[in-house]
């Protein structure tokens, strides 16, 4: 929502200082130049988008438009669904998280929480690492093989707004292009009277306005927004890590280390945690 209103604002505000200068609107519509620029734009992006990456690329530009990012609810969903597992860790044995874990649409545990169960990254990942738990390796070879998997989640998740960012970057210089062009074209009419060359050099500056605006106004924050949004995810990878890693010790001292992870801005207060604590230990009685 908040890149709709971005994208508005700078629309609104741009094209409205033109028009407060009683600029032409006309001469702004030129879709040659938009053929030229957009169209060179999109034959790079494909070019430099092998295999899966462009797929990615536009599963990407759609969560900066439509995604809700994540937010306090979802990481505080994420510790009430593993301060469950790690009760029922210390009651019954690591070994029965194993029922929970192999069938989590019938696991009361997991089904209690459909945000995580829909985020199917997020739930393999906890389910896999859990798996590695039960059939008890050492913790140091676990957490050597969860930063290994976060390494590679962390490079695909940002490959999307690297991809994004350099075709901002070409924009610019595609705007030259058709403006170079347009010179080109003008200097063809170099005996045409100075208001017939006005114009004509008028239409060529156009591709590099709309170059440098699609660039600075659009793309380029929008590879930044993609950027925000994937650091944020991150966290929730990094919580399950956390509880991973110190499944034996204390699941009071465990949940608050968890909650260290999420940024101060998000993270539920101490007294806010301890209360939905309680709650969840008297709900499970």
């Amino acid at each position: 929502m908040n890149t709709i209103i971005g994208v508005l604002v700078v629309i609104v505000t741009v094209f409205g200082g033109y028009a407060i200068e009683k600029g032409n609107f006309h001469i702004l519509i030129q879709p040659v130049e938009m053929m030229i620029i957009f169209g060179a734009a999109t034959g790079a992006f494909i070019i430099q988008s092998p295999g899966n990456v462009l797929t990615l690329t536009m599963r990407g530009m759609r969560h900066v438009l439509f995604y809700k990012e994540t937010g306090k609810a979802k990481y505080m969903d994420l510790l009430m669904l593993l301060y469950e597992l790690l009760i029922k860790a210390r009651k019954e044995g690591i070994i029965s998280l194993e029922s929970e874990i192999e069938n989590v649409e019938k696991s009361p545990i997991f089904s209690a929480h459909p945000d995580i169960l829909a985020d199917k990254l997020l739930l393999n990942f906890l389910r896999d690492n859990l798996r590695i738990l039960v059939m008890g390796l050492p913790i140091e070879q676990i957490a050597e093989m969860m930063d290994i998997e976060l390494d590679s989640n962390k490079a695909e998740a940002h490959m999307p707004a690297q991809n994004i960012a350099k075709v901002a970057d070409a924009l610019p210089g595609l705007g030259i292009v058709a403006c170079v062009l347009g010179v080109v074209i003008t200097m063809g009419k170099i005996a045409e009277p100075p208001e017939v060359l006005g114009h004509y050099i008028g239409i060529a500056l156009v591709g590099t306005f709309m170059g440098v605006f699609s660039c600075y106004g659009f793309l380029a924050p929008m590879s930044a927004s993609l950027e925000h949004l994937e650091k944020k995810r991150e966290i929730l990878f990094n919580i399950v890590r956390t509880v991973v890693l110190h499944m034996d010790q204390n699941p009071t001292f465990i949940m608050e280390l968890a909650r260290k992870e999420i940024p101060a801005e998000m993270r539920p207060g101490f007294e806010e945690m301890e209360s939905e604590l309680k709650n969840r230990n008297v709900r499970k009685k």
